[in-house]
């Protein structure tokens, strides 16, 4: 056996801590001409969509079905004092990149952004539709649950800064990148009054529509979880 040199305390813990802090790293928006979207804590680590998906932070089918299982059921809330100012949004999220332009990157393929961070050309590929997009403006930041409809569930209850969290949350599948067709024809609606043109992307849908509502420990009407158990019914897994 070869002896190692012994080392005093201090380098050991140095060089110990030195190695630690170059294993947790972050990529910091616009640090070069492609670079990755903010870690976000999901469950990947790294704020980004999971083998197959095109969300973050998403739970198996079989997770999303528990998930809905535990929501409470209510009646539609009222939209008494409701205004999507009490959502702040979008926030910045550092050098420059605001909530949308993050997004806008890493839902994208082969995005370039200007020194304000501005989207200038990429490719995306819209969930709710199919389209392909090579035009960012173009493209609108879709919230899962919209701001109307958590507000009807319970953010009405909320402080400020929850409501802040849940308008830009870049951990759970919150925000993706749509065309803005899709997002204006969804509006404010719930799963049973408006689904994806594309069934290819209800069960996705269902499993972010339902992993937020659980993650915010909003409600859900009993048409509205209907239609989000159909929706989990089309995943093969």
């Amino acid at each position: 056996m070869v002896r190692q040199m012994r080392l005093p305390g201090a380098v050991v813990a140095a060089s110990l801590l030195l190695t630690l802090a170059g294993c947790s790293g972050t990529a910091v928006p616009g640090a070069d001409p492609k670079p990755s979207a903010p870690r976000s804590g999901s469950p990947a680590g790294d704020g980004k969509p999971g083998s197959g998906d095109v969300l973050p932070g998403l739970v198996t089918a079989a997770v999303a079905r528990s998930k809905l299982a535990e929501l409470k059921v209510a009646p539609v809330g009222t939209m008494a004092g409701y205004s999507r100012d009490k959502f702040t949004h979008w926030a910045q999220q550092g050098d420059k990149c605001d909530t949308r332009e993050v997004v806008l990157q890493r839902d994208g393929t082969d995005v370039r952004r200007d020194a304000e961070c501005r989207a200038l050309s990429g490719t995306w590929k819209s969930l709710y539709d199919g389209s392909v997009v090579t035009d960012a403006a173009k493209m609108d930041i879709d919230h899962m649950v919209p701001l109307a409809e958590g507000w009807r569930s319970g953010a009405a209850g909320w402080d400020a800064a929850k409501r802040k969290a849940f308008a830009n949350d870049l951990t759970n599948p919150q925000l993706l990148a749509v065309t803005a067709a899709s997002n204006r024809s969804k509006g404010d609606q719930s799963p049973d009054l408006w689904q994806p043109p594309d069934r290819a992307s209800w069960c996705q849908y269902g499993r972010a529509w339902t992993t937020v509502k659980s993650a915010y420990g909003l409600t859900v009407t009993e048409p509205e979880k209907k239609m989000l158990t159909t929706m989990l019914d089309t995943c093969t897994s």
